[in-house]
């Protein structure tokens, strides 16, 4: 059985949306200052005894949220198509860092675990394709 690491960083970023079709409030126009908590799994680690510097994988990943941060959501890809739920923005911020990770890192066992979103203190999504 080979070791587990799981390495999470956390970051934000503020953006706003409008959920189309939703039966509610949160059709119209409101922000969110987001929580991302990026969890990456490696089963090895590099001679220096790292599976990924930490703030290489906070780079990568606000890179990603370099895109979202203070835009309307609803007007930018891939969310000018489909709705910008927290489920399709995690899902869409593991997409975009898998592939990052598969490119960069492609000789390694690291790969993208999970993104929990948070869109208040008390509400989040987590997604994950294992």
């Amino acid at each position: 059985m080979s070791p587990t690491y799981l390495l999470k960083i956390v970051t934000d970023f503020a953006a706003a949306h409008a959920l189309r079709d939703y039966p509610g409030d949160c059709q119209n126009l409101h922000g969110h200052n987001w929580k991302v908590e990026v969890e990456v799994r490696a089963h090895e680690l590099n001679e220096i005894g790292i599976a990924i510097d930490f703030k290489t994988l906070k780079k990568m990943t606000n890179t990603i949220l370099d895109d979202l941060d203070h835009h309307y959501l609803n007007e930018i890809t891939p969310f000018d198509q489909i709705n910008p739920t927290a489920e399709n923005i995690a899902a869409y911020i593991y997409r975009r860092l898998a592939d990052d990770l598969a490119k960069d890192f492609k000789h390694t066992t690291l790969a993208v675990a999970a993104i929990t979103l948070w869109e208040t203190e008390r509400s989040s999504v987590c997604y994950s394709e294992n």
